[in-house]
């Protein structure tokens, strides 16, 4: 417990909205699949988010202006620079006692062919009990909806699990579903061990925002999916 404490003293020491603790058992066999070998091994994970800025997402209906466009991609890179850094933090409280840890970067890719990173943050915050994973495969937490984004911390210490994963509470909304410009999403709730693919069509977005890409800022901003989720415009 003094070791969950002292991470948890390091995350609201440099700014955090969520953070929690993940019992990975539940979830060893799509960890695995996910990252193989350089994930496994590591039975817990320190879950951390950022909430994004109400201001910026709410603006994204509008994304193809210029000054909305710049924005959103300015809030969502320092958010996931400020997650890296907490991130680096705790890995070295856990490493001066003597343990493992391995800092997820918050967004960097693994697997071009599968559109992936080599651990899901997602399925961590899940299991930490910060939130459940929507039909849009975002993390829906109560408070802000999928507007914030994420880190992990893989690590061998024994530290304490701090809640379990929530239950869906998307129910029949389907506004994510409905909203997305390329239809990536089937509709289907999340359920543990399923392929992604079942709920999320990854080459679809992934095309998208190539084509978007050609425009004159030279890059795509999206996040509809995000914007659209009434728990996060409620906030």
């Amino acid at each position: 417990m003094e070791l969950n404490e002292a991470i948890g003293n390091t995350v609201n020491m440099w700014g955090a909205d969520f953070w929690g603790v993940a019992d990975l058992s539940m979830a060893r066999e799509a960890i695995v699949d996910q990252g193989g070998g350089l994930v496994d091994g590591y039975p817990f994970a320190v879950s951390v988010g950022i909430a994004l800025s109400h201001a910026i997402v709410d603006q994204l209906p509008e994304r193809e202006q210029r000054a909305v466009a710049v924005s959103y991609r300015h809030e969502y890179d320092v958010v996931n620079q400020r997650l890296d850094l907490i991130a680096s933090h705790i890995s070295g409280v856990i490493r001066r006692q003597g343990f493992r840890a391995y800092p997820v970067p918050a967004s960097k890719r693994f697997d071009d062919q599968r559109i992936c990173s080599v651990f899901s943050h997602k399925l961590a915050a899940h299991l930490a009990g910060l939130g459940w994973i929507g039909k849009s495969c975002l993390l829906v937490t109560p408070e802000v909806g999928p507007r914030v984004r994420w880190v992990s911390v893989l690590t061998d210490t024994p530290l304490a699990a701090t809640g379990q994963p929530l239950e869906e509470r998307c129910g029949t909304c389907q506004e994510c579903v409905d909203i997305c410009p390329v239809n990536a999403f089937t509709g289907r709730n999340y359920r543990d061990g399923e392929p992604r693919d079942m709920r999320y069509d990854a080459g679809k977005c992934e095309r998208y925002f190539g084509k978007m890409g050609k425009n004159k800022l030279g890059f795509g901003v999206c996040g509809l999916c995000l914007y659209v989720c009434p728990y996060g415009r409620q906030a």
